[in-house]
C-alpha cells in the first residue's frame, strides 16, 4: 500500500490533469478526474508500468464528457479583464462550484480561442469573423501563446536532462505544421493557421509532456513516429470536424490503444534475425 502511495508517476498525473482543468473547477471535478486516472486507468491495469492509457488523458476525457459545462469557465487573461477573482473569492468557488454575489461567470470567464472557433463553425461564420473577437491575438489566443511557449521552453528543459527523447516532441510540432499549413494555404478562412494550431491548444504540452509517456507510447522509433503522426491528425480533424473544441486527450487515447501494434509491426529487424519460412511437408 506505501509502495503505491509513495509512487511520484501520480504527482506527475496529478499535474498534467491540473493543468487540463479550468482554474476555477470543482473540486469534485478534480476528484472524480484523479478518480480515474489513478484508481481506473492505473491500478486497474496494474500499476506503474502496466497501464494501457494515458491516466492524465483518461481523467480529463472522463470529465469533460461528464461536466461539460464546467470545463468551459476558463478565466480571461487579464489584459481583457482585470476583475479576476480573489484568493478567498477563488476558494468559494472551487468549493463550492458558486462565485460570490459580486461576481459572475458571463463576466470573469470565456471560451477559449479553439471554443470560440468552433462555435463560429456552428454558426456558419468564417474564421475572419471569429477573430474579430477580443480573445484573438496576433499569435493565436491572447494569453494562450505565453503558455505554449512555456511548455516549450520546459520541454527543452527535459530534452537537455535526458529526460525525454527528441523524436517525438519534434515529430509533433512539424507534423502540425506539414499537416494544416496546406489547407491553411487553401483556404485560409476556413482553416487555422499552423500557429494558432500550435499556440490556441494544448499540442504543444502534448508533445513534451503527454505524448513522451514511456508507458502508454510507444517503444520502437518508426513506432514513435507513427503514434506522433496519428496524435496531430486525429487532433487537427476533431478541432475541423469535432464535436470539442480540442482533441489531443481523444488523439491520446485512440493512439495508446494501437501503440502495442505499431510496436510490433515497425519495430527494427534484430541483427541475425532471419524470416521465418514454413517447413514443406
Amino acid at each position: 500500500m506505501w509502495r503505491f502511495l509513495n509512487d511520484r508517476t501520480m504527482v506527475v498525473a496529478a499535474v498534467l490533469l491540473a493543468l487540463c482543468l479550468p482554474p476555477l473547477a470543482p473540486w469534485w471535478v478534480v476528484a472524480t478526474g484523479m478518480l480515474f486516472a489513478i484508481v481506473i486507468a492505473k491500478h486497474l491495469y496494474g500499476g506503474v508500468g502496466q497501464n494501457l492509457f494515458n491516466p492524465a488523458m483518461v481523467g480529463f476525457a472522463v470529465v469533460i464528457i461528464s461536466f461539460p459545462t464546467e470545463l468551459t469557465q476558463w478565466l480571461l487573461p487579464r489584459p481583457l479583464n482585470p476583475q479576476l477573482p480573489s484568493l478567498m473569492q477563488s476558494l468559494q468557488a472551487i468549493l463550492t462550484g458558486q462565485l460570490p454575489a459580486t461576481l459572475s461567470w458571463d463576466v470573469i470567464s470565456q471560451a477559449t480561442p479553439l471554443d470560440q472557433t468552433r462555435t463560429g463553425r456552428v454558426e456558419g461564420l468564417r474564421l475572419s469573423e471569429v477573430q474579430n473577437h477580443p480573445v484573438f491575438g496576433p499569435f493565436g489566443g491572447v494569453g494562450w501563446a505565453p503558455i505554449a511557449f512555456a511548455y516549450l521552453i520546459g520541454g527543452i528543459w527535459l530534452l537537455a536532462r535526458g529526460v525525454i527523447h527528441w523524436r517525438i516532441p519534434v515529430t509533433i510540432l512539424l507534423a502540425t505544421i506539414a499537416i494544416s499549413l496546406l489547407p491553411w494555404l487553401f483556404d485560409s478562412d476556413r482553416f487555422l493557421s499552423p500557429l494558432q494550431h500550435l499556440t490556441a491548444g494544448a499540442l504543444v504540452m502534448a508533445a513534451f509532456f503527454i505524448a513522451t509517456d514511456p508507458v502508454s507510447g510507444c517503444d520502437t522509433p518508426r513506432g514513435q513516429v507513427a503514434f506522433c503522426l496519428g496524435v496531430v491528425a486525429i487532433t487537427l480533424a476533431i478541432r475541423q470536424w469535432g464535436a470539442f473544441p480540442d482533441g489531443v486527450a481523444f488523439a491520446i487515447l485512440m493512439m495508446n490503444m494501437v501503440a502495442p501494434l505499431l510496436d510490433r509491426y515497425l519495430r527494427p529487424p534484430v541483427y541475425g534475425e532471419r524470416p521465418t519460412t514454413r517447413v514443406k511437408p
